[in-house]
């Protein structure tokens, strides 16, 4: 996965690993559409300062669908609320209803955001590095998954272009088109299973499960810096806990939703979410005063 510019670079991994989770969490607990809003546009910034503005709003745009599905489908199977759009068959669709799901997969959409702008700028020795230690189980399949599933859609697409570039296998119709998937897909599967006792046979040779403690090639040490920025995302994140809490017990979709007012307490979260823009300019601006 390519990433244009990691605004956490600069920092431990582990900065990235607590703000994913802060950012993450927020994002599924926070069931009130401003917070909602704000975690969907810190997911958006935030996928924008890692791959790019034109990449990042690409990003965005495919969970749109995500969102509208969401919605449809919570339109669809509740019939709570007050406001009747339309009613067909008996059955009445309601505003509320309609309300609810798309501020749920908004919700859903920036976890979706958030998981994988966050991965991406985590890459393979980092999983190792912070995990080697306490899971070494665990750090090898992360590693290994980071790896191999890449390769596997790289290996797939080199399939594909042999079979399109062979007149004879080319296919021409939707029979042969979903005959050449299984072909790709039978293909893939043996090609993974011969990859794999080949990997494993590489990897008794150079002493995995032999018992000992495994060490990673970078090691990487908690500076001030570090445990500063971990500090103060900790302390937003502890100061929106109860704040999200009550607004979120003070609001209900349902019969009826309550006017949103302007709150103070929205600014801490809009804070909290905005922390990788922050990076980012600050990295613009160490750049130009170099």
């Amino acid at each position: 996965m390519h990433v244009r510019y990691n605004p956490f670079s600069d920092f431990h991994p582990a900065v990235v690993v607590v703000y994913l989770v802060c950012a993450a969490g927020f994002a599924m607990a926070a069931s009130q559409p401003v917070y909602a809003a704000l975690s969907y546009a810190g997911a958006g910034a935030c996928a924008c300062c890692v791959r790019g503005i034109r990449a990042g709003l690409r990003q965005v745009g495919w969970t749109i669908p995500v969102v509208g599905v969401v919605a449809v489908a919570n339109l669809l199977f509740v019939g709570r609320g007050a406001h009747v759009l339309f009613s067909l068959f008996g059955r009445a669709f309601t505003a509320e209803a309609l309300f609810f799901g798309v501020c749920t997969g908004i919700m859903l959409a920036s976890v979706l955001l958030w998981m994988t702008t966050c991965l991406a700028c985590i890459d393979s020795s980092a999983a190792a590095e912070m995990l080697g230690g306490i899971a070494p189980t665990v750090a090898l399949m992360v590693t290994q998954a980071m790896r191999l599933i890449p390769q596997l859609v790289s290996r797939g697409r080199t399939v594909e272009a042999v079979a399109q570039a062979t007149p004879a296998i080319a296919p021409r119709t939707t029979r042969e088109r979903a005959a050449g998937h299984l072909r790709t897909s039978s293909v893939l599967m043996g090609w993974a299973l011969e990859d794999s006792l080949v990997r494993a046979d590489a990897m008794r040779a150079r002493g995995y499960a032999c018992g000992a403690r495994r060490t990673v090639y970078r090691q990487s040490r908690v500076r001030k810096a570090d445990a500063g920025l971990i500090g103060a995302m900790c302390a937003l994140a502890a100061v929106n806990v109860p704040l999200v809490a009550i607004a979120c017990s003070q609001y209900a979709f349902y019969p009826t939703p309550p006017q949103l007012v302007l709150w103070w307490g929205y600014a801490p979260f809009a804070a909290l979410m905005l922390v990788p823009v922050a990076l980012s300019i600050r990295g613009w601006w160490l750049w130009r005063t170099l």
